[in-house]
């Protein structure tokens, strides 16, 4: 913790000093982010947008895993199927991420079901690969185990499958998360009318830094937070058994 706090504060100290020394107009001051912080948050619309992206975060996240973990272990237990699937998998994780935002816009619209769909399908790959690993790793002594004692298919998930697959999860789950908070803002600088990454593209229009950052800043500590309470606890208690580096 130590020395997080103190990374944080050589980090605020290279901030100030190169506002300082730079063109305020182009990288403002702390006092001058957090006086716009404080105009945005007062007024509610900082907590308006936070809240719209972070739900958007959530909703193509949750979808994205559901069907990345469910593909991924289909394509790790079934040859046939990954043979057929993984020229779509590669092409999707290939492909440019504004290339797929755009695509949706144009064929769904620009609602929320096209803002959901583009974030969680530029993450499903992500996640299908990884899940996809662990499912060929899986223990094949077990399976025969669960098998003599005739599991019934939810006990062989709850039991055999995902206590094997909890750390392939962890780790889609931490690559998929920074991935899905950058893709989000891309798809609301495009084409939603509200959002972080809506009043990050109004900052850039007026060509102010400090409201850009006032915006941007929360944004990134909701995601420290996210990281912090919820991603790493779960990653550390998945991979307990793991002897941890000094």
């Amino acid at each position: 913790m130590a020395a997080r706090l103190a990374s944080l504060l050589a980090l605020l100290a290279i901030w100030v000093a190169a506002a300082h020394f730079g063109d305020p107009r182009h990288l403002p001051g702390p006092a001058a982010v957090f006086t716009a912080m404080g105009k945005a948050a007062a007024s509610g619309e900082l907590f308006a947008a936070m809240g719209v992206t972070m739900a958007r975060v959530a909703a193509a996240f949750v979808v994205a895993m559901a069907l990345g973990s469910a593909l991924g272990y289909a394509m790790g237990r079934r040859a046939l199927f990954d043979q057929i699937a993984d020229p779509w998998i590669v092409a999707l994780l290939n492909l440019p991420a504004l290339v797929i935002i755009v695509l949706l816009y144009i064929w769904v619209g620009l609602n929320e079901v096209a803002a959901v769909a583009a974030v969680a399908l530029n993450k499903l790959p992500n996640a299908t690969v990884t899940i996809r690993e662990g499912a060929r790793a899986l223990d094949p002594a077990l399976d025969e185990m669960a098998r003599v004692f005739a599991f019934s298919p939810m006990k062989r998930l709850r039991h055999v499958v995902l206590p094997q697959l909890a750390p392939y999860i962890a780790a889609a789950t931490r690559s998929g998360l920074s991935l899905v908070w950058k893709i989000v803002l891309v798809v609301e600088l495009l084409g939603r009318p509200n959002g972080v990454g809506f009043e990050i593209n109004e900052a850039f229009q007026l060509f102010d830094v400090s409201l850009l950052l006032a915006y941007a800043l929360p944004f990134t500590a909701a995601m420290l937070v996210v990281e912090a309470l919820v991603v790493q606890p779960f990653e550390r208690h998945v991979s307990r058994w793991r002897p941890r580096p000094a």
